[in-house]
């Protein structure tokens, strides 16, 4: 009973939660309200915060930026109180509260971004969760989300393909993860423990190659030289 009041109840409560919040899958929403049609069958088919600035317009995209956004930010921020709460009040041996609360956010992200990309409320066809991936990156750890934006706008602003930075941005995010919590963090500050650094590397590389795994039409087009150029719809 013990465990399950202090790890395993945390981490369901987190799961749900943080799934159904990504499953609110905004670009589907704004695109209904402002134009009466689904996203998915506009454009280049992705629910995506893109795909809805072509085909849709601006203000479309930037009520799908700041939702895919914000909604990440609140599965980390429940994921990390609920974790809090449980090591509070259930305290679970050799595990120190601060990386406790870490896993709590972790796995939320992966959950969210689950949701986002697979989303129970739009028959488990959603987006790619770039968006909803930066903001969980964010409040995770700011040192990856720098790097990762860098690399993002760095990609874009050479190419003009918005799908060719989010690729790198995806594979930068695990080195990052790698760089920051076990040889900044662990090795040079004993900030964490080897399970720590174990554990947020394998979130990190499947959050990357989920992202980069959604991203394999994309993937095709820019080997043959057909990826679209970032454009915009103009209303």
């Amino acid at each position: 009973m013990g465990i399950f009041m202090s790890a395993v109840l945390p981490a369901i409560l987190t799961m749900v939660i943080s799934y159904l919040l990504g499953s609110i899958n905004s670009s589907i929403i704004f695109t209904k309200l402002f134009s009466h049609e689904d996203i998915r069958e506009m454009g280049s088919g992705n629910a995506g915060t893109t795909n809805v600035l072509r085909s849709v317009g601006k203000r479309a995209a930037a009520c799908t930026f700041a939702f895919d956004f914000i909604k990440g930010v609140l599965a980390v921020f429940i994921g990390r109180l609920l974790f809090q709460y449980f090591a509070a009040a259930y305290p679970l041996a050799g595990v120190s509260s601060w990386e406790f609360v870490q896993y709590g956010a972790y796995l939320a992200g992966i959950f969210c971004v689950l949701g986002h990309d697979f989303p129970v409320f739009f028959g488990f066809r959603g987006g790619k969760g770039v968006l909803t991936s930066w903001s969980i990156i964010l409040l995770i750890d700011w040192r990856s989300f720098v790097v990762v934006i860098v690399v993002f706008i760095v990609v874009v602003l050479l190419t003009r393909i918005v799908s060719a930075g989010s690729i790198s941005a995806g594979i930068a995010f695990p080195i990052c993860t790698f760089v920051f919590n076990y040889l900044v963090d662990y090795r040079m500050f004993q900030i964490g423990s080897p399970t720590y650094c174990v554990l947020t590397m394998i979130v990190a590389l499947f959050l990357g190659g989920l992202l980069v795994g959604k991203h394999h039409a994309n993937i095709a087009r820019l080997r043959a030289g057909t990826e679209k150029k970032l454009s915009v719809k103009k209303h």
